[in-house]
C-alpha cells in the first residue's frame, strides 16, 4: 500500500517524464501501479482517497494521541495497551503497538523540524508569486514575480488578474526570458495550482498538471503557511515592490 507522498511522487514523475516505465524506474515501483494512479487521476478520482476500513482500534486513537502527547513520545506501547485494555479494547498488543508507532511518528513529525543548506543547481528551481501592483483608473493590478534559483534571475509581469489563462501566458513568457525549461517550478497553493490537501499532500489541479506536462516541467507547491519554503520567490516580490512599482502609484493609484 503506497502512502499519499509516495503516489504523488508517482505522479510528478509520470509528469516529468509522460512514460509509465520512465516514470516506474524514477519512483522505484512496478509500471502498472504507475498506470494504475495516472488513470485513476484522469477519470476525475483522486489516486490517493482510500476507503477507510475501520479498526477497533480506531476509537482508542484519541486516547492513544493523548497519551503519547502527555509523555512527550515516551510512552511505551504496553503502557498504551494496558490503559486501553481497561477501557474496552479486546484487540491483540500487536495492533496496539502498530497504532502507537504511527502516532508516535505524527507527534515526532509534528513537533522537530530539521532545516537543512538548500543547495541549487543549474535549470532546476523556478519559483513564482504574485505582489500586488498598483491600482490603474480604480482597478487593481497583480505583479507576476518569478525568481530562477540558481542564477536569481528574476521576471516581473503586470497582469490584470491571476486565472489560469494568465498563469499560462506568464510563465510561457518566463521561459522564453529564461532560454530554457527547469525541472522544477514552485508556487504557492492557489487553487489554479492545487485543489485540495490530503494528509498534507496537495492534490494538483488538472490543468496545471498539463501545462507542467507540456513544457515537461513539474510543478510543485509549498507547504501552506510555510514562507521558509519559497524565500526567494517572495523576496521578488519585495523587490518588485519597492523597485519597479512608484510610490505615487501605490497611493494614489496612478503612476505619472
Amino acid at each position: 500500500m503506497k502512502t499519499s507522498r509516495e503516489i504523488m511522487e508517482i505522479l510528478e514523475a509520470y509528469d516529468l517524464t509522460g512514460s509509465y516505465r520512465a516514470a516506474a524506474e524514477l519512483a522505484g515501483c512496478d509500471h502498472h501501479t504507475v498506470a494504475r494512479y495516472v488513470q485513476l487521476r484522469e477519470a476525475g478520482q483522486s489516486p490517493v482517497a482510500r476507503e477507510h476500513r475501520a479498526r477497533p482500534i480506531d476509537e482508542y486513537l484519541e486516547k492513544i494521541e493523548e497519551l503519547v502527547v502527555r509523555s512527550g513520545g515516551r510512552v511505551r506501547a504496553d503502557v498504551v495497551h494496558r490503559r486501553i485494555t481497561a477501557m474496552g479494547f479486546t484487540g491483540g498488543e500487536r495492533t496496539t503497538r502498530r497504532a502507537v508507532a504511527e502516532v508516535k511518528q505524527r507527534f515526532q513529525a509534528g513537533q522537530r523540524r530539521v532545516f537543512r543548506p538548500w543547495i541549487t543547481e543549474p535549470g532546476l528551481w523556478l519559483q513564482w508569486d504574485w505582489g500586488e501592483g498598483p491600482r490603474i483608473r480604480g482597478r487593481r493590478t497583480s505583479l507576476w514575480c518569478a525568481w530562477l534559483a540558481w542564477s536569481r534571475f528574476r521576471v516581473v509581469i503586470p497582469v490584470w488578474d491571476k486565472t489560469m489563462p494568465t498563469i499560462v501566458s506568464c510563465l510561457d513568457t518566463t521561459l522564453r526570458r529564461l532560454g530554457g525549461v527547469p525541472t522544477y517550478a514552485l508556487t504557492d497553493n492557489e487553487k489554479t495550482v492545487s485543489i485540495d490537501h490530503v494528509a498534507r499532500i496537495a492534490v494538483r489541479n488538472p490543468e496545471i498538471v498539463e501545462v507542467g506536462r507540456h513544457y515537461g516541467m513539474t510543478i510543485r507547491t509549498c507547504v501552506p503557511a510555510d514562507p521558509q519554503t519559497k524565500g526567494g520567490s517572495e523576496a521578488t516580490v519585495r523587490i518588485a515592490k519597492a523597485d519597479l512599482v512608484c510610490s505615487a502609484a501605490l497611493k494614489m493609484s496612478t503612476c505619472g
